[in-house]
Order: C-alpha cells, then structure tokens, then sequence
C-alpha cells in the first residue's frame, strides 16, 4: 500500500542533528561539517534565522517549502513586507566548493555576530550556524523540557 501524502513528505525532508565546531578561514568561509553536507544538498541556502541571532542553512526542498508558506500568508501588510524584505535581502543561494567550504557573506557574519569561531547545530529541518560566543546555553530548563514534551504529548 502507498503512503498517505503527510508520510511521504515527510521523509523527503531532510532532518539535522549533532553538533560541531569549527571556526571560519581568513576569507570568511567555513567548512561545512561533513554530517550536514550531503543533507543540504549541492545547492542550498544560507539566510538569518530571525529571531535567533544566528545564521540558517537550509536544503533547497526545505527553502522552497518555507517561501511556500511565506507567500501563503493571509495577510500581506506592511508588517509582513518588511519582514520579508529584511529576510530575503539576507538570503544567499550557494553550494559548497571541492573542499566542502562556504562563503558566509560579510553582512550575515554581521548579523550572527561572528568574527572566527562557530558550532553548528542540527536543527530538525535546518542547520544553525552560531558565533560561539553568542550561543550560551542550548539546554532549557528540567521543568521547562519537561512541560514542553507533555504539552507535545511525546511522554
């Protein structure tokens, strides 16, 4: 028997996980970690990931996916316009080279705050690229994980 629509999508986005530090060349690329890149796919996305003081990387389907929601937006004021402008004029297409690297632009370093070191961290349906001074913790709270994952119903 076939898969039901949701199943099928649903495998066909690539999920991230893991962590991975690294710091950025004199020419402000990074190599992107080899546990990422297959995933991302020979071209893919690098944006800011408002609201998070990070950078996103993000494979093509999954990119295409969310300007799909983003143009489905019931309400298209001057909120949402300048939302979008400021995230797209923050908005690369790219690949990596033969040596698996990535130029970062100077104006994305400069909203993530990164000067040289980095962490990498699988995000579900992106990766998150953060200065590791900015980063601090990633863990929340013992009450807080646990109210989450009841309110998700996963325990």
């Amino acid at each position: 028997m076939g898969q039901s629509g949701g199943q099928s999508l649903a495998r066909e986005i690539a999920r991230f996980t893991g962590r991975a530090e690294g710091a950025l060349d004199d020419k402000g690329r990074l190599v992107v970690p080899a546990r990422f890149r297959e995933r991302l796919g020979a071209k893919f996305v690098v944006t800011i990931a408002e609201p998070d003081p990070c950078l996103a990387l993000y494979p093509m389907s999954t990119w295409e996916t969310f300007c799909e929601r983003l143009e489905a937006a019931p309400l298209k004021d001057e909120r949402y316009r300048r939302f979008v402008r400021h995230l797209l004029a923050h908005t690369d297409e790219t690949s990596c080279d033969a040596q698996g690297r990535v130029l970062l632009p100077g104006a994305l370093r400069a909203y993530a705050g990164i000067d040289r070191e980095i962490v990498a961290i699988g995000s579900l349906t992106r990766v998150e690229v953060w200065s590791k001074e900015r980063l601090g913790t990633t863990a929340p709270s013992a009450d807080e994980a646990a109210a989450f994952t009841t309110e998700l119903g996963l325990y």
